[in-house]
């Protein structure tokens, strides 16, 4: 899918999980923007039921549906449903995902698979579901992952999150080519934000971190606040380069090239890990 970003997607069926806040809610805007008919997926239905009457206020048709994206057999049923009552899918972002701080084995195993479950699992069998049906169909549709800019980093006390990044990334490339083995028009996206100011950071979302990750989300969320770009800025950035048929959706491209440069010196040199220089007055090394 090739062209300007409203004649791509307008009247189009946009199914975005993760729907209620932060990124999610910014494309969940840009999409009704752009006279699409949204399905607002997420687990905390009072937040998509609020988001939905705001955007039913200024002329958007949405679908607000509560949604655990850890469980696949609420995505089957969310695909069955989406299909049963607006048709095919244009456009299915997998956006839903947790940040989850604190250091590995402090981190108890109910926040780990929690954090494996929205972050990967629902990526994954989002993918699944909606899928097959897109194939079916055999007309244009987009398939968006969120990746993120740690898909290419790492980063102490933020290892749970980076690890399903890492792995995001690593399936929306090996969905990229085995959609070009079916022929059919199908794009695959990763879409790769930086800096974006949104609410991850805000403590009321560490609920589950181990006691120690207080200090690390509190100098995340104060980072974000004094250098992340503009949530609006960045999901128009993201549509347009959805409508371009890119599969590098990156807001930041300058921040993600020095992500991609400093893992390919890594790889290149076989190098030991080492904390990233940006990142060592955060864990307070430099003090």
């Amino acid at each position: 899918m090739m062209g300007n970003t409203r004649d791509v997607f307008a009247g189009g069926v946009a199914v975005i999980t993760g729907a209620g806040a932060g990124i999610g809610e910014g494309l969940s805007r840009r999409a009704g923007e752009l006279g699409m008919k949204v399905v607002l997926a997420d687990i905390v239905g009072d937040r998509v039921e609020t988001l939905a009457s705001e955007l039913r206020a200024g002329g958007a048709e949405v679908m607000p549906i509560t949604v655990d994206v850890g469980k696949p057999d609420e995505l089957e049923r969310l695909a069955e449903h989406v299909h049963a009552v607006w048709g095919d899918v244009r456009l299915l972002i997998n956006n839903a995902g947790i940040e989850t701080m604190g250091l590995s084995w402090e981190i108890p195993s109910h926040r780990w698979e929690q954090t494996l479950n929205v972050n990967i699992h629902g990526v994954i069998h989002g993918v699944r579901a909606f899928a097959p049906r897109m194939l079916a169909s055999g007309k244009p549709a987009c398939i968006a992952n969120l990746a993120s800019i740690g898909s290419f980093s790492v980063m102490p006390t933020q290892t749970a999150y980076m690890v399903t990044k890492h792995a995001v990334q690593a399936f929306t490339e090996c969905l990229y080519l085995e959609m070009q083995l079916t022929g059919k028009p199908i794009q695959v996206s990763s879409i790769i934000p930086g800096m974006v100011k949104t609410r991850i950071f805000d403590a009321t979302a560490g609920e589950g971190e181990p006691e120690g990750a207080h200090g690390y989300r509190t100098a995340m969320r104060e980072m974000m606040a004094s250098y992340g770009m503009d949530l609006t800025e960045a999901c128009r950035i993201i549509f347009d380069k959805l409508a371009a048929g890119e599969f590098w959706v990156d807001t930041q491209p300058e921040m993600t090239e020095g992500c991609v440069g400093d893992r390919i010196s890594f790889l290149k040199n076989r190098a030991f890990p080492a904390i990233p220089a940006a990142a060592r007055g955060l864990l307070g090394l430099d003090n």
